[in-house]
């Protein structure tokens, strides 16, 4: 055993130590009370806190368990302590902190030799369970993340300990404020209360759970009247404390929220019972089982408390060794217990009885009576950061109940890492921490009860809470508060119909509002509801709920009719033009248009004008995947047609040697048509494997637009600059072709219908990224009828026309006398020039 020692310059002999081969850190205020001032000098500490004292025990006692264990957790190791009082003092925290960081195995030594500016070494010290306050834990967190030294908290719950950036060694046995908060909300919701203040205190606990509860109302259209925060002074401003409790008694809030710690709590009790406020009070964890402040004298005149505190269990045999604690165990924490309560031996029972019920200031205190001061909350969670230390020793040293395969010589970054994966049952609960070194328990919800009868003030459980936001409130209880109101402030009884009672942040009265679009009420103070996204409301009218209007093109809209129109006279020209074909098909203009290629591209835009008939009606799922996919596979084939036919006429009229045999190498039709298609055809089904369109209801606010949702554009854009590069291509041999002796004007025609082709996608693609509502369709299938137009009327139509009406140029001997004339009218030019 050793004491308090000059190291850490603070005049306080509340030190423990127990030697072991690995050594397990303790933060405890034992003392919660400094005389800490701006000036130099020595620090002493006061206010001697008794529950703080069992809760170092309760950590002596479930580590001389783990030790003495059969059969053996840990074989051939023992556990030691080495747990110091930190005052609940930040200056003496990272002191105790730094101490704790030491590598010598002499607690007495300090931590740095002077002018030792090098790293940190490996500590002797390789885990640490504390600090109570979320201050002092953010600042130690901080000191001990330097040695990637793990801290296990058994009760800061600050929100912002869980940010692994700023604290990645800190971990927890208690649930984070960001649960805590959300269950002080939903009880609030759970008792219909509509209007709160909330009382936080600067620092990290107060001031982030008074801001998250903020938040968490203000989302919750519950009003808050108004929210203090006290300074770090407010225990010795004595100004503060009238004015606080004057703006409570004037206020109509429902619930007063105590977001603070005990000390401040006792302190704001201590003026609501002289004032006999008789409000309902919400607790945080911090108080919610404070004995200090239930057992203040008539607490019933201050109301009724609602509290929030970890989930409550006994630590198994703690009750059996805290009554025998002075018979034979003893620690420096025992010793200065001793001094200030002497054990009151050999009393009666009614003397006995007489002695438990006493205050702190009493002058003994008989070892029995230890046990009716222990707390299941925190004293729980110490017993539990026990168990996952050794826990997590376990797993890292690789021990059975025989031995262990590694020796005592790791590194505190080790056992952290390990610590951070345990996932086990203690005594029924089961324990892992999540990213943020959370774990995944809830609350249990008390209520401080006076009897009427005995008037003694008894904390019972009536519900809980879990992170998943479950809550459950015993019965009773929630049917008699539900009909506790306050009237104050309440401007408005009953609303019109179409109107919600809402709250004014500002007052906390009600006032009517209006329900927005999609919003109903019947009225008669109720709230506005959703009308859900198939209904909407209307302006004036705001009492009922309307079925939205399906909107898509219609078959009988007159955009439909037009283009319906014309992709049935296309069917229809597309079907003579092939008859035409079929019987002039030995003729030279078939011949010139490509012979049997012509059919293959009469029958592509067929298909083309079909489809444009999907983008009309109600979007299914075979309309969507026989639209734009179907399309670009039918145009790729008449496209490749014709560059197969342009290239026969390139081939046919080319007589330079080395560029005429390059062409013939490319003139096999059939194998550019399957190749430039197939192309096509893979980025197509490629779409329709991995993201097909699909009909897509999208609500808007009094209609619900039907249409095929593109859900990747990547695949359509490139389908687009795919057949735009076609199209451009055979712009370039077709535009080369004009010089070519071709009686019936292919290239020219072509290079016509290809550049029509271009304007009118360059000027759609644009078009179909942008528009939205029910006539994009209308803007595809009208798109796809120009782009078969094009070839059907520039490149087709003509040679009908020769077919029927022009029958003499039909003629082999009229393309032999057009090809005479053309080389010699070139030679003539030649020659002159």
């Amino acid at each position: 055993m050793s004491v308090y020692h000059s190291c850490i310059g603070v005049n306080s002999p509340l030190h423990a130590y127990s030697s072991g081969d690995i050594i397990i850190g303790g933060l405890f205020p034992i003392h919660s009370k400094t005389n800490h001032t701006n000036l130099p000098g020595p620090i002493s500490c006061d206010n001697y806190e008794f529950n703080v004292f069992l809760h170092t025990q309760v950590m002596i006692y479930a580590i001389r368990e783990v030790n003495q264990r059969k059969p053996r957790v840990l074989p051939n190791f023992t556990i030691g302590y080495d747990i110091y009082d930190t005052c609940g003092d930040v200056d003496i925290a990272i002191r105790a902190a730094l101490q704790l960081l030491k590598n010598q195995s002499d607690p007495q030594s300090c931590l740095v030799p002077e002018n030792n500016t090098s790293a940190f070494s490996e500590p002797q010290t390789k885990v640490v369970i504390g600090e109570r306050y979320s201050e002092v834990s953010t600042a130690v967190a901080r000191i001990l993340a330097l040695s990637s030294v793990a801290q296990i908290s058994h009760a800061s719950t600050s929100e912002v300990l869980s940010k692994k950036y700023k604290f990645p060694s800190f971990l927890r046995t208690v649930p984070s404020d960001a649960h805590q908060t959300e269950g002080i909300v939903e009880l609030v919701k759970e008792f219909n209360w509509k209007t709160v203040a909330i009382v936080g205190s600067d620092d990290e606990y107060g001031k982030y759970g008074s801001d998250r509860l903020e938040d968490h109302f203000t989302n919750a259209n519950v009003c808050i009247e108004f929210m203090t925060i006290l300074p770090g002074d407010f225990n010795q401003n004595s100004s503060l404390l009238p004015k606080l409790v004057e703006k409570i008694n004037d206020s109509s809030a429902e619930a007063i929220i105590l977001f603070t710690k005990d000390t401040y709590v006792r302190i704001i009790m201590k003026e609501a019972i002289k004032a006999k406020l008789n409000r309902t009070w919400i607790a945080s964890d911090s108080w919610s089982t404070s004995s200090k402040i239930s057992s203040l004298k008539d607490f019933g005149s201050a109301g009724q408390v609602f509290g929030f505190i970890f989930k409550r269990k006994e630590v198994p045999g703690f009750k059996d060794y805290v009554t025998s604690v002075f018979n034979g165990t003893t620690n420096s924490f025992i010793k200065h217990h001793l001094t200030r309560y002497k054990p009151c031996l050999n009393q009666s029972e009614e003397n006995e009885e007489k002695n438990c019920s006493r205050t702190n200031t009493q002058q003994c205190l008989h070892p029995s009576c230890l046990a009716t001061h222990l707390d299941q909350d925190e004293s729980y969670s110490i017993y539990l950061a026990v168990q996952v230390i050794v826990e997590g020793l376990r797993r890292l040293l690789k021990c059975s109940n025989q031995q262990c395969e590694r020796g005592p010589r790791f590194t505190a970054l080790e056992l952290l890492m390990e610590i951070q994966k345990v996932n086990f049952i203690v005594n029924t609960t089961h324990i892992f921490f999540s990213d943020t070194g959370d774990p995944s328990l809830g609350y249990d919800i008390v209520h401080w009860n006076m009897s009427n009868s005995t008037q003694v003030l008894q904390i019972e459980t009536i519900g809980e809470y879990w992170p998943n936001g479950r809550i459950k409130v015993a019965e009773y209880l929630r049917s008699s508060m539900k009909n506790v109101t306050v009237t104050a402030y309440n401007c408005s009884k009953t609303c019109k119909p179409g109107q919600e009672m809402k709250i004014q942040r500002r007052k906390c009265c009600y006032d009517c509002v209006k329900c927005t679009t999609g919003e109903y009420s019947p009225g008669n103070g109720m709230e506005c509801k959703r009308c859900g996204v198939e209904k909407y409301s209307i302006e004036g009218q705001r009492d009922e709920c309307l079925n939205k209007t399906d909107e898509y093109l219609s078959w009988s809209d007159h955009f439909s009719i037009i283009l319906n129109f014309f992709g049935i006279i296309g069917i229809i020209a597309t079907i003579g033009f092939t008859v035409l074909f079929a019987i002039y098909s030995t003729t030279p203009i078939v011949k010139a248009v490509g012979g049997y290629l012509c059919f293959l591209e009469l029958l592509s835009l067929l298909a083309s004008f079909s489809v444009s008939f999907s983008f009309i009606g109600r979007p299914t799922k075979v309309s969507c995947l026989l639209g734009m996919p179907f399309f670009f596979i039918a145009f790729s084939v008449c496209i490749s047609c014709i560059l197969a036919n342009l290239l026969q006429i390139l081939v046919g009229f080319n007589f330079h040697l080395k560029l005429g045999s390059w062409i013939k190498k490319l003139n096999r039709p059939l194998a550019v048509v399957t190749i430039v298609s197939g192309v096509q055809l893979a980025l197509s089904v490629s779409w329709l494997i991995k993201s097909p369109p699909a009909p897509k209801e999208q609500p808007l606010d009094v209609i619900i637009l039907h249409q095929c949702e593109i859900k990747t554009r990547g695949f359509i854009l490139a389908m687009i600059a795919y057949q735009a590069l076609l199209g451009f291509i055979c712009f370039l041999f077709a535009f080369k072709g004009k010089q070519l002796p071709d009686l019936y004007k292919n290239a020219a025609l072509i290079s016509v219908s290809m550049l029509l082709f271009l304007i009118i996608w360059a000027i759609f693609t644009p078009l179909y990224l942008t528009l939205t509502g029910k006539y994009k369709p209308a803007i595809e299938s009208a798109a796809i009828l120009i782009s078969s137009y094009s070839i059907l009327g520039f490149h087709l139509a003509p040679k009908c026309y020769i077919m029927v009406f022009r029958k003499e140029l039909n003629d082999e001997n009229a393309i032999t006398e057009h090809i005479r004339k053309h080389y010699e009218q070139k030679g003539v030019a030649v020659v002159r020039s």
